[in-house]
Order: structure tokens, then C-alpha cells, then sequence
């Protein structure tokens, strides 16, 4: 998936990928400057069940609360980095990628369970546009919104 697709639509999925894409190519090129090799150590262990929890429910808000990545780092005690890979130890998913599979489970319950148009479950989910979310729900479920709506009823 290319940055500029997932860089288009979604202000909080495009915030989150930018900051962990901004500290993947930091954390490279500080190595790859030092002449050290990248030596990724497995993770010991996820978050706590409190703090991913306090977590997952900052992501799933609907308000205007702050899902930075050092927001979320920060409530966990963690930096960025340590965060991120805890949250994947904990959940098979990058932060970004919960979100975005969290924002996709949200829409396929709004085009099965209701009558509310593409457009509207679009702002709804908060994207910019129809297209953005029409772009980004095909790239995860191989149709479009209203190709899914037809099939799933």
C-alpha cells in the first residue's frame, strides 16, 4: 500500500501513519548513520490489559480527543516506539492498522444495518470525502461500499 493512498481521507488514520512512518524512517536512518546494524529485539511482552484497554478506548472515541501516537505513548508511560510495538504484541495490529480495521468493521455495520447513504457513512467515519472512503474500503475488502451493501443484504 502506497503512502500517498493512505494519506488521503481520514484525519486520525493519516495522523497515526504519518507519526509511525516518521519514527520507522527515523529509528532506519539514525542506524543506518551510526554504521549499527538493525537489530530488532522480539517484543517481552504487550501492554497491560489497563492500558491497552484505556487504548483501544481512545481510538474507538468518536469525540475530538487526541489519538496521537504520543498522546496514546504517553497515557501507556511509553515512548513512540515502545508503544507501538507493545500495541502489536497486544493486538497483531499496528496502531494505525487497528484503527483502520476498526473504522472498516464500523462501516460494513452502517451499509448492512442501516439506510444511510455511502456519503453519509463516510462522514460519519470522518472522511474528507465519498472517494477517500470508497478508495480505502475497497483497498480492504476488494469492493465498494455499495457492491458490499448489494451483497451483504
Amino acid at each position: 500500500m502506497s503512502a500517498v493512498d493512505v494519506l488521503d481521507g481520514n484525519a486520525a488514520l493519516d495522523t497515526l501513519f504519518r507519526q509511525q512512518l516518521t519514527d520507522l524512517l527515523a529509528t532506519r536512518l539514525l542506524a543506518a548513520h551510526a554504521g549499527a546494524p538493525i537489530v530488532v529485539q522480539p517484543a517481552l511482552g504487550g501492554l497491560s490489559p489497563n492500558v491497552l484497554r484505556r487504548a483501544i478506548e481512545r481510538l474507538r472515541s468518536d469525540s475530538d480527543t487526541d489519538v496521537s501516537l504520543a498522546a496514546l505513548a504517553s497515557d501507556a508511560g511509553l515512548s513512540r516506539f515502545h508503544f507501538c510495538r507493545a500495541f502489536k504484541e497486544s493486538t497483531g495490529l499496528s496502531p494505525h492498522a487497528w484503527l483502520r480495521q476498526h473504522r472498516l468493521g464500523q462501516a460494513t455495520n452502517m451499509l448492512r444495518d442501516t439506510e444511510a447513504s455511502v456519503v453519509s457513512v463516510a462522514a460519519a467515519l470522518g472522511y474528507s470525502s465519498q472517494t477517500a472512503f470508497a478508495a480505502a474500503f475497497r483497498r480492504l475488502t476488494g469492493e465498494t461500499p455499495t457492491d458490499w451493501r448489494r451483497r451483504a443484504r
